[in-house]
């Protein structure tokens, strides 16, 4: 069935809806801010990704030629908060750490801390048997070329949760028995918690999950997720699955190709939809399923209310 609204959208016949709060995202390596019709690039020479937004609105968090850095959300006051290759970064929900992928003790995944003031040494809290551990050597990261499945399957953001007591990241404890897995872990103790696998042990699947992002009231987890199955039936593209951390129950949402899901709101979502061979910054209302195109690029995230 035909998108009749993404269609208009594209044709220039419906304008892009004002938003409750501005966005940011990204296109063609560089980091633009809407709230609306109109759009602004904040930083020119591409080489950034994976903009977040501050708890207090006032700053942006974004990895810069693989390196962790915070600027204003208007783009000036650029700072490098650490030298340590890292993945996607998410804020504490009190704005004084912000949490990052890089490689742990173990040669595997991991996710460390560092003050978002960019005052200290960066701290392991994943896998917990890192933590006081010396940390390792990084070679800066290689860009990643391939499908959309090949670049999202080895995408290291992390989702720290709105109440500061849990980190979403990919890999995991889970990864010395399934070939790739996406987990939630405890801050305090270090406790892990497996929220999706696939192959390893008796699973038969491949595939992977990836880009976690938390409900504003944290009782939902969203994230990118991508299945070959044993049969052509149990294929699954490139997709978003919210996943209920109290039942365990999980839902998709949105559209096959759809990913990188960020809440906007309890009622909806911004996602990055695959529309006409582009990518599209697309609300998603999480009840009825409508959609709304807003701007070309990828990798949303909203400005906390």
């Amino acid at each position: 069935m035909i998108n009749v609204v993404a269609v208009a959208m594209l044709a220039g016949i419906v304008p892009v809806p004002a938003l409750p709060t501005p966005m940011a995202y990204v296109r063609g390596g560089d980091v633009y801010v809407s709230a609306g019709p109109a759009e602004k690039r904040i930083t020119t020479g591409a080489g950034y990704a994976r903009p977040r937004w501050s708890p207090d609105g006032r700053q942006l968090a974004v990895l810069r030629d693989g390196r962790l850095w915070t600027m204003k959300p208007d783009g000036t006051g650029q700072r490098r908060v650490s030298d340590r290759p890292a993945g996607g970064a998410s804020w504490s929900p009190d704005g004084k750490w912000l949490a990052f992928a890089s490689t742990s003790c173990t040669g595997g995944p991991g996710v460390y801390r560092i003050a978002a003031a960019g005052s200290g040494n960066p701290e392991v809290l994943f896998p917990a048997g890192c933590r006081g551990e010396d940390l390792p050597e990084v070679e800066a990261p290689q860009k990643v070329t391939g499908s959309l499945a090949d670049r999202l399957r080895v995408d290291d953001a992390v989702a720290w949760s709105p109440d500061g007591k849990q980190i979403a990241f990919r890999g995991g404890e889970c990864d010395a028995v399934y070939d790739a897995c996406l987990s939630i872990g405890t801050v305090s103790s270090g406790e892990e918690r497996t929220v999706a696998a696939y192959g390893g042990g008796s699973l038969q699947n491949k595939g992977f999950a990836a880009v976690p992002a938390w409900s504003p009231d944290g009782k939902r987890l969203a994230f990118t997720a991508y299945q070959e199955g044993e049969t052509a039936a149990e294929n699954e593209p490139v997709h978003v699955v919210e996943w209920d951390p109290g039942t365990g129950a999980k839902r998709t949402v949105g559209v096959p190709q759809d990913r990188e899901a960020a809440y906007l709101d309890a009622g909806h979502a911004l996602v990055t939809s695959q529309t006409r061979g582009h990518s599209w910054v697309t609300l998603v209302d999480l009840k009825t399923g409508a959609r709304t195109l807003l701007h070309q690029g990828s990798q949303p995230s909203a400005r906390p209310r």
